[in-house]
C-alpha cells in the first residue's frame, strides 16, 4: 500500500514539475555544449530549455490569471509569452552584426508570431474544442474588436513595406518605420484603456462553460484541487517575481540559441522564413497548451482572448520595443516586410474574421486555420 502511495506521489510530483526541472537540466546541457563549441547540441538543448521553462511561465501566469480574472488574466498570459518572444528576437537581432540574415530572421519572427497565434493556437484549440462540443460560444464583440485592431495594425505595417517599391531611400524607410512604431504605441495605449476601463464587457464571456460547471459541482467539497502544486500556494507578488526570474533564465538560453542557432540553420540551409516560424512556435508553445486546456473545458472565450490578445500585443508592442532596443544597441531595423509576410498576415486576419464573427466556433473552422498555416509553412520553406 505504501509503495503504491509513494508511486502516486512521485507521479504527481513529476506531472507538476517536469517542465521546470527539465528546463533547468536542458539549460545546463545547453550551457556546457555552448562552452565546448557544440553548436548543434547547444541549439537543440537551449530550444528545449526555452520551451520547457515557458510552460512553467504559462502555468504560473494561468494561476495569476484565475486570481486576477478577465481582462487582466489574459493580459498576464499574453504578456508573459510575448516577453519570451521579444527576448528571443532581440538576441537574434544582436547577431545581425555578424550575420546579415539575422535581421531578416527577426522580421520573419515578428510576422510568424501572429501567424502561429492566429492559425496554430486558435486553429488547434477550436478544432479540439469542436470535437468535444458541436458548437462553442464566445463574446462576438471580443473577436470583432480584435479583428479590427489587427487589420489596422497590419495595414500600418504596410507603410514602410510599400516605400521599398518607390524612389525613397533606406533612411526614409527607417524614418517611416520609427513613425509607425510610435503610432502603434499610441494605438495600443488607447486599446488598453478601452479593454480595461471603458469597455471591459467586450472581452468577457457571454456563456458559461458547461464542463467547468460540472467539474465545480463534482468537486464542491474539495477545498483545494491543487494544494500540492507549490505555485498555487504562493502570493500574487511572489508569482510575479517567479515569472520574471524564469524569463531571465529564458533570456540566457535565448542568447545561446541565437548564437549557435544561427550557425546551425545556416549549415543546414534552412530558409529564413522557416526559422522565423520555428522561433514563433517555440515562444507560443506554452500558450498553445493553455488554449487547448481551455478549449477542452469549453472556455472558448479564453482561447479567443489568448490567441487574438497575444497577436495584438505581438504587433503593437513587440515591434516598437524591438525598434527601441535596436536603436539603443546601434542596429537599424526597418519594417520593410516582404510581400509574402504582409499578405499572409492580412489574409490571416480576414480568415479569423470569417471564422469568429458570429460568436460561435466548430471544428471545421479550426481545421481551416490549420490548413492555412500548413500552406504558409510550405511556402516559407521554399521561398
Amino acid at each position: 500500500m505504501s509503495s503504491d502511495y509513494e508511486q502516486s506521489r512521485l507521479g504527481e510530483f513529476f506531472n507538476n514539475y517536469w517542465d521546470i526541472g527539465g528546463g533547468l537540466i536542458f539549460g545546463l546541457l545547453a550551457f556546457f555544449a555552448h562552452k565546448n563549441g557544440s553548436a548543434y547540441l547547444a541549439t537543440f538543448f537551449s530550444a528545449l530549455s526555452i520551451a520547457s521553462l515557458s510552460v512553467t511561465v504559462s502555468e504560473v501566469a494561468e494561476i495569476l490569471a484565475e486570481k486576477l480574472e478577465e481582462p487582466y488574466g489574459s493580459f498576464v498570459l499574453t504578456f508573459s509569452a510575448v516577453a519570451v518572444e521579444i527576448l528571443l528576437l532581440f538576441m537574434i537581432l544582436l547577431e545581425s552584426a555578424n550575420n546579415p540574415q539575422a535581421l531578416e530572421t527577426v522580421k520573419g519572427g515578428i510576422i510568424s508570431a501572429v501567424i502561429v497565434d492566429m492559425n496554430v493556437l486558435l486553429g488547434l484549440a477550436v478544432f479540439i474544442g469542436g470535437l468535444s462540443f458541436k458548437q462553442q460560444e464566445h463574446n462576438s464583440e471580443t473577436s470583432n474588436t480584435y479583428v479590427t485592431i489587427l487589420l489596422v495594425s497590419s495595414i500600418a505595417l504596410l507603410v514602410p513595406s510599400v516605400l521599398t517599391y518607390t524612389e525613397h531611400g533606406k533612411n526614409d524607410i527607417l524614418q517611416a518605420s520609427f513613425i509607425i512604431a510610435f503610432l502603434m504605441l499610441l494605438f495600443y495605449s488607447t486599446i488598453f484603456i478601452f479593454q480595461t476601463k471603458t469597455h471591459t464587457h467586450f472581452f468577457k464571456a457571454t456563456a458559461r462553460s458547461r464542463i467547468l460547471r460540472y467539474k465545480r459541482k463534482m468537486n464542491e467539497h474539495d477545498e483545494d484541487e491543487h494544494t500540492n502544486y507549490v505555485f498555487e500556494k504562493l502570493p500574487i507578488w511572489v508569482n510575479f517575481s517567479n515569472i520574471f526570474g524564469l524569463i531571465f533564465i529564458i533570456g540566457l538560453m535565448a542568447e545561446i540559441f541565437a548564437k549557435d542557432g544561427t550557425l546551425f540553420f545556416n549549415d543546414f540551409g534552412v530558409s529564413i522564413g522557416l526559422v522565423g516560424l520555428l522561433i514563433a512556435i517555440i515562444s507560443v508553445a506554452p500558450e498553445i497548451f493553455t488554449a487547448l486546456k481551455a478549449a477542452k473545458n469549453d472556455q472558448i472565450q479564453r482561447v479567443i482572448n489568448i490567441a487574438m490578445g497575444a497577436s495584438t500585443v505581438s504587433i503593437l508592442l513587440t515591434v516598437p520595443i524591438l525598434m527601441i532596443l535596436a536603436y539603443i544597441v546601434g542596429i537599424e531595423l526597418p519594417l520593410d516586410f516582404n510581400a509574402l509576410q504582409v499578405g499572409a498576415l492580412i489574409l490571416t486576419v480576414i480568415l479569423a474574421w470569417k471564422t469568429t464573427d458570429n460568436g460561435e466556433t466548430n471544428y471545421f473552422e479550426g481545421i481551416s486555420h490549420l490548413m492555412f498555416f500548413l500552406c504558409y509553412a510550405i511556402i516559407t520553406a521554399l521561398y
